[in-house]
């Protein structure tokens, strides 16, 4: 494993996925991004950056190929560009491919050209630095995953499963985003895991562009609907003689309240009837639905997930460095868009994040609408230095403002009261000569 930058502070960053057709070119964090930059040029240390992986969504260019993407870039992003010179000039920057821009690793001729800019881009799948006496091993992650992961490295053919998906629905909803009531189609490629893209699709329809009035005409059955499913139980057991008083009461207490009492008892009885076809129809498609689906699990066809378990998979690679390389510290990845910090043996395991908008699923806490998916921004550096002989390793959080009220509507700000995600970074750990001290490192929610 061999390393350069002794002594050097690391900051890394990664999938941060610039650009991508129409839509997808916007960066909503490239003012952060340059001032990040700026901030590295200005330094006073010794400092070497490191882009580990999915600098730029290359699998989301669907209308030019092989190094025409470059200039793509190059064009559309041109403060980004300059800054990578100007920063490049006073300290180091090392950019490592991820699996959205593999093809860096593919075409000889991106080396030459990201020079230009002072970055050096290294074509192989992990790289290591040393910090002090110690040693951090990089790698984007994605080979961890049976989905995106490349096994002919470098060939510009390569398209794993991952490829299909991003080059035909991520891309496509580059292209169709602006069409919506409210640009929101091209934030696919910020939800996380992947199965979730459907649900979240439906959500977006529900609260975002369905016309105004079927929505609110469905809210109250839909806020109703656990109630009204009992409702048309108790009425069920009514009708057939078995358990009456349920009924009866509910309607002597709504008789109280005069006009008001009618229309809720009135609404009741709509949802009821309409809850109880549902139930009838429902549960005997349910029981369907699950034979079938144990019928096709039998013959294997699920047993490939779309999403790679953002845990387990980069715990046991960690464990496996650590042990063949016991001056290796800090095992640095990114790929699942979560920022981590875990313990690993005596070593320590750190997810990058994403600078991608981040997307946090929220149930609904009563009846039966859609999930809501609360936007937010989390991103962040990861500063590794030597402090006192040891390594200390933390998370620098880039302020950048809240999404702005209009990605959600009215509604969903209303049922996500009181319900906004923990946005907060994991804490800094330090490796002390060989074990691993910890301050304070919760892991965030895998599944926000």
């Amino acid at each position: 494993m061999d390393g350069t930058g002794d002594g050097r502070v690391c900051y890394v960053i990664s999938d941060l996925h610039i650009g991508g057709d129409e839509q997808l070119e916007e960066a909503e964090f490239l003012d952060e991004l340059l001032e990040f930059l700026a901030r590295l040029e200005a330094s006073d240390e010794d400092v070497e950056l490191v882009v580990n992986g999915d600098a730029f969504g290359l699998w989301e260019f669907t209308t030019v190929e092989g190094m025409e993407k470059f200039d793509v870039l190059e064009s559309t992003y041109p403060r980004l560009f300059e800054q990578l010179r100007a920063t490049g000039e006073e300290i180091p920057i090392t950019l490592v491919p991820g699996n959205h821009d593999h093809e860096l690793a593919a075409y000889d001729e991106y080396v030459d050209r990201f020079a230009e800019y002072n970055v050096d881009l290294v074509q192989d799948q992990s790289i290591t630095r040393r910090v002090g006496d110690r040693t951090i091993y990089f790698e984007h992650g994605h080979q961890r995953d049976p989905n995106n992961r490349i096994d002919d490295w470098g060939d510009p053919s390569a398209t794993p499963l991952g490829y299909y998906f991003n080059t035909v629905v991520t891309s496509r909803a580059g292209k169709l985003s602006d069409r919506g009531r409210y640009n929101w189609l091209k934030d696919i490629q910020a939800v996380t895991p992947t199965e979730r893209v459907p649900v979240w699709i439906l959500s977006k329809y529900f609260y975002r562009e369905m016309n105004p009035f079927l929505r609110y005409a469905m809210l109250p059955f839909l806020l109703l609907f656990n109630v009204s499913a009992v409702v048309a139980v108790l009425a069920g057991l009514d009708l057939l003689g078995v358990w009456s008083t349920p009924v009866e009461w509910t309607s002597t207490f709504l008789g109280q309240f005069g006009t008001a009492g009618v229309a809720l008892r009135v609404l009741l009885t709509v949802n009821a009837a309409v809850a109880g076809i549902l139930l009838l129809v429902g549960v005997p498609l349910f029981l369907l639905r699950r034979d079938i689906r144990q019928t096709i699990e039998r013959f294997g066809v699920f047993e490939t997930r779309l999403t790679v378990d953002a845990e387990a998979p980069y715990e046991s690679a960690a464990a496996e460095v650590f042990a063949e390389h016991p001056d290796t510290a800090v095992f640095c990845y990114g790929h699942t868009h979560r920022p981590r910090l875990e313990h690993v043996g005596d070593g320590l395991l750190v997810n990058s994040g994403t600078w991608l908008k981040r997307l946090h699923r929220r149930d609904g806490a009563i009846g039966v609408l859609p999930p809501i998916f609360y936007p937010s921004y989390q991103l962040c550096a990861v500063r590794i230095a030597e402090e006192s002989g040891d390594l200390a390793v933390e998370f620098e959080a880039i302020e950048k403002p809240t999404p702005s009220p209009e990605e959600l509507t009215l509604t969903e700000r209303l049922l996500t009261l009181g319900r906004k995600p923990d946005t907060e970074l994991p804490d800094g750990a330090v490796a002390e000569g060989g074990e691993t001290a910890r301050e304070s490192a919760p892991t965030p929610e895998a599944t926000d």
